[in-house]
């Protein structure tokens, strides 16, 4: 997700801006711009400390904005995150987990061949529009993303995510949506896909209320209504988003929070200065430089998010000359893994192989790395043609927003940059803002080499190799433009294949390809930090890198 991993995207990276009232009291006051000072002005009237009442609001700090409020048009984690707490899904994960569990579904029924889902839609939940969720609701969105005419299809919209995992236009998966009554839907496919159930628990796929997107139509994006635990309030771009509790939520007890509110502070020195002064209560992505001073600051907590992540650099095959596999050998053999992670990451993570973690079923242990060898990686460009070296610089796109699986794309992309020039390649490194960065990486005209990375969404290894290298996400989440046959054929055969031990052999021969091509430098896999209040409780770090927050409360 987690993720980069659609778009109309409208971020903006700038200093993240203060709150007039202090982490999270009762009272959290005003937001203002007080030119990219993230200190508090003031102090909040009272605090639970000294009048006794329990903490309601969560202040969250983290990296970058959203780039949409509408989850079925994005493929960043930013902005699932929100989506998360404003919609619901026909399905969800259990908490911890990539396990599926039921939600707006209460229980669902699968013929043996595979190629029909009934779900029994669970009674009397409303959206926060007052208006009724049921079988027509579910109908329509899933109409809305799979149909490329759809009225509700917007300027600037692409539904990446639908595409990836249910196929494009063309290839469906999915046949047809109906309405068997009003408390039932049925999903009838062309074809078995055996990551459904998982593919549908996925936040991108958070029902929304027809009667609003009818209404607002493109501002829907900046609006959002799902039947979620909380209910979007206001969104000050690169600044903050407010969420409210959503009193008349299904799920009995919860929320146990008043408010949510989400602010963007790039910077992670400035992010964990925060949370040390009491600003914010929570925090993402911490460096791994602030480590040892968190854990002996008795006040706060580590919190580790289960490490199920890819960070990488893609060879754009657009691009002359990296579309010539032995260049794309010989720089997978000129960066140096290990000196990144000892450098950059404290520990906190791993050299990756493959295109996805090793944590994951499906994984090909036996597939070799191309190992650190500046005399081979020039062997390798001579036999490209390239003897003495490139002739022209490289453009490297390095990301300008810390991301779970890294936490500072610039000094990464240097460390890189300076292995390169011992090959004779030159690099130029740029860091456009985040929205630009993500929609020129998926235009593919810019850049030549791109750093991103990936979170897996459902605990397939679908997610990772075909949402992420297939010819069927081009455009959208394969950025590489990377086409092999033999591959594609791989991981849509997996797909329709029931049997997991099948399902893994087919994934463990399409790593192998996948590595022979290089179309990626697989650089990191880590075990994302957060940190909070001692005091913070409720909170259970999701593998998607994604969680709900309307479990959270404050001893």
């Amino acid at each position: 997700m987690n993720k980069w991993g659609n778009l109309a995207l409208v971020l903006m990276l700038g200093a993240g801006l203060a709150l007039s009232g202090c982490g999270g009291g009762n009272n959290t006051g005003n937001m203002g711009n007080t030119g990219g000072n993230t200190a508090a002005t003031n102090a909040p009237a009272s605090s639970p400390e000294t009048s006794g009442t329990a903490q309601d609001t969560l202040i969250l700090g983290r990296g970058g904005d959203s780039a949409s409020l509408d989850p079925a048009i994005v493929t960043d984690g930013e902005s699932l995150k929100i989506a998360h707490q404003v919609f619901d899904s026909l399905l969800e994960y259990k908490p911890g987990t990539s396990e599926v569990q039921a939600s707006l579904a209460d229980s669902w029924e699968v013929t043996p061949d595979g190629l029909s889902y009934t779900f029994k839609l669970h009674p009397g939940v409303k959206f926060h529009d007052g208006t009724d969720f049921n079988a027509e609701a579910v109908v329509f969105n899933f109409q809305r993303w799979s149909d490329p005419a759809s009225e509700y299809k917007f300027e600037g919209d692409s539904f990446d995510y639908y595409d990836s995992m249910f196929g494009p236009d063309g290839a469906r998966v999915i046949k047809e949506v109906k309405a068997v009554d009003e408390s039932t839907v049925q999903f009838v496919l062309n074809q078995p896909q055996a990551p459904f159930l998982q593919n549908i628990a996925m936040t991108t796929f958070g029902i929304a209320s027809p009667a609003a997107v009818k209404e607002k139509k493109e501002n829907f994006k900046n609006e959002p209504v799902g039947t979620g635990p909380f209910v979007f309030k206001e969104w000050k771009r690169n600044d903050s988003i407010t969420l409210d509790k959503n009193t008349a939520y299904w799920k009995e007890g919860l929320p146990k929070l008043n408010k949510v509110i989400v602010r963007s502070i790039p910077d992670n020195s400035a992010r964990f200065t925060a949370l040390q002064n009491g600003e914010i209560d929570l925090m993402e992505d911490l460096s791994p430089d602030d480590l040892s001073t968190l854990e002996s600051n008795s006040a706060l907590t580590k919190i580790e998010r289960p490490p199920f992540n890819v960070a990488y650099l893609g060879f754009n095959f657009k691009k002359k000359p990296f579309d010539n596999v032995k260049v794309r050998q010989a720089l997978s053999h000129a960066v140096n893994k290990q000196e990144i992670i000892d450098a950059f990451f404290a520990g906190q993570a791993q050299a990756a192989v493959n295109p996805m973690p090793p944590s994951l079923w499906g994984y090909n242990d036996s597939v070799k790395d191309y190992e650190y060898d500046l005399d081979k990686a020039k062997a390798l460009l001579a036999e490209a043609g390239y003897p003495d070296g490139l002739p022209d610089p490289v453009t490297l796109y390095a990301m300008p927003v810390s991301r779970p699986y890294m936490p500072d794309g610039k000094k990464v992309a240097e460390a890189i940059q300076a292995e390169w020039e011992k090959i004779g390649v030159k690099t130029v490194i740029e860091s456009p803002e985040w929205a630009t960065y993500l929609d020129d990486t998926k235009a593919g005209e810019k850049d030549d080499i791109f750093m991103l990375g990936w979170t897996g969404d459902n605990g397939d290894p679908d997610n990772f190799l075909y949402t992420l290298l297939d010819k069927d996400a081009i455009p959208g989440n394969n950025r590489a433009f990377y086409v092999n046959e033999e591959l594609h054929t791989l991981l849509t055969g997996a797909q329709k294949e029931t049997d997991q031990g099948k399902r893994t052999e087919l994934y463990k021969q399409a790593q192998e390809i996948i590595k022979a091509d290089a179309p990626w430098i697989p650089l990191v896999h880590t075990t994302p930090l957060l940190a909070g209040k001692a005091n913070l409780k409720g909170f259970v770090p999701g593998p998607t890198g994604t969680e709900y927050y309307s479990e959270i409360y404050f001893e």
